[in-house]
């Protein structure tokens, strides 16, 4: 068994002295584990840094086993990563989120377009104008999983106006006035997820969009799984909370 694949490098963890197991998101294949042979050496560790763009071939006498990763630097981006702690917080916590939700080895060809895209986006801008983007790399995932969101029209009237809420149960938007009577229970929906371009958005919406789509992340695709938000998504809305008060 052999293919070649573009990849994201997501994670890599030490096996033995010198190689390691990769965690590559791909564009055709999915999410995909193998073992890469010096891969924890230092020349490894260099070209395998989370973030970065890579081809990759991976072999395997039959395909169900782990399999072996050849690869080759496409694109170094990771260093980008550390000059901002968020751009850093924002790297984790695509790497945590796809790694915990996207099923291994199921193509998902649009998440590993979003994800490159973003990451691009990520390494070279501010958080206020890639954070929109990353609450839309997530809704994106709940599309691919078929989980998706029903953001156009009020679940309640049906009207597409004012539509400030979500239902934290179905995912379906509801406008001003029919959310009022229940509104500490709605989750907050900002205004760049509504048909406008995924641009900058103030403190208060960026929050609100990382926290929607944390909730049913959580709620429909890992807590069936017995599994919680990564620690890594976590620490980047509550930065985005961080943000929004030192707006006040």
């Amino acid at each position: 068994m052999e293919w070649s694949d573009d990849a994201i490098v997501l994670s890599l963890r030490t096996h033995g002295e010198t190689s390691g197991i990769l965690e590559a998101l791909t564009r055709a294949h999915g999410r995909h584990l193998g073992m890469v042979r010096g891969g924890s050496t230092s020349k490894g560790r260099a070209v395998l840094q989370p973030g970065n763009r890579i081809t990759l071939t991976w072999r395997a006498r039959l395909p169900d086993h782990l399999g072996n990763f050849t690869v080759e630097l496409a694109k170094s981006r990771a260093s980008d990563f550390f000059e901002e702690r968020a751009s850093l917080a924002g790297l984790n916590a695509l790497a945590a989120i796809a790694g915990a939700v996207l099923p291994e080895r199921e193509p998902h060809e649009a998440a590993f377009e979003g994800a490159d895209a973003l990451l691009e986006m990520i390494a070279a801008h501010g958080f206020a104008d890639w954070g929109p983007l990353f609450v839309h790399w997530e809704i994106g995932l709940l599309n691919e999983l078929g989980f998706g969101l029903d953001l156009a029209r009020c679940a309640a009237t049906g009207t597409p106006d004012d539509l400030i809420y979500v239902s934290p149960r179905t995912g379906r938007a509801v406008s001003r006035d029919a959310g009022a009577p229940y509104r500490g229970r709605l989750l907050s929906l900002p205004a760049f997820l509504l048909g406008r371009q995924a641009g900058e958005a103030n403190a208060d919406d960026l929050l609100a969009g990382l926290q929607l789509t944390a909730h049913f992340l959580e709620q429909w695709v890992l807590t069936p799984h017995n599994r919680a938000i990564p620690e890594a998504r976590i620490r980047l809305t509550d930065l985005a909370a961080r943000g929004m008060r030192e707006s006040d």
